[in-house]
């Protein structure tokens, strides 16, 4: 499902008026400092027919401190039902490999992005995860935390007058801090890595 909505990412670019530019420039009337975004993963939501729907949602609101360094508050929810580890291949959303239900979060992230040459950057994302653990019977069993890190590489585009920008991105996330994880949902974990790479980035904002 990840693949699909990174390839809609990369079309919607493409079939865009894009105007890049290298920096932001102070003295460009068209700068900015503040922006508002999210990301195109939300089209995980409209898959038809999908048994786990992500239910996620997304908002982030940022600051240039100066034309290369930026900060960012994300905020997110959402669900899922296979343990976070899997990596890309037959065993990723493999029916046996789901959780003996799922697990609804809610983030409270703080990045960094440092920009280094036209519009190439690298982030680092902390992300805070308050965790609901949900049995079978749609009962909630345990209430956990998590400690996500994520480490990006990515591409910023503007355009119409550097209002609106998309940046696609490739990431790896590990979970040094994990709690309170229930034993049935850490038996399906216990198998797996505590990161996943290779994970797509399709953020976009606007400037104000």
């Amino acid at each position: 499902m990840q693949k699909k909505i990174l390839w809609i990412g990369l079309a919607l670019v493409l079939a865009g008026n894009l105007q890049v530019n290298a920096q932001y420039d102070k003295q460009d009337p068209t700068y900015k400092k503040y922006f508002v975004g999210s990301t195109f993963l939300m089209l995980g939501n409209f898959v038809p027919n999908d048994p786990n729907p992500p239910e996620f949602i997304q908002l982030n609101v940022g600051y240039r401190i100066t034309l290369k360094n930026v900060v960012f508050l994300e905020l997110k929810r959402s669900r899922f039902a296979w343990p976070l580890g899997i990596p890309w291949g037959k065993s990723f959303d493999a029916p046996g490999e789901n959780y003996p239900g799922y697990v609804r979060q809610n983030v409270v992230g703080l990045a960094y992005n440092r920009f280094w040459w036209k519009g190439l950057y690298t982030g680092v994302h902390a992300m805070n995860a308050f965790q609901k653990y949900i049995d079978e019977d749609n009962k909630t069993i345990a209430h956990g935390y998590t400690l996500f890190m994520t480490y990006r590489l990515g591409y910023q585009l503007k355009f119409f007058k550097n209002r609106f920008f998309f940046e696609p991105s490739i990431g790896l996330t590990h979970w040094p801090i994990k709690t309170n994880t229930p034993e049935s949902f850490q038996l399906k974990e216990s198998k797996w890595p505590k990161y996943f790479g290779y994970e797509p980035g399709l953020h976009f904002g606007y400037s104000f």
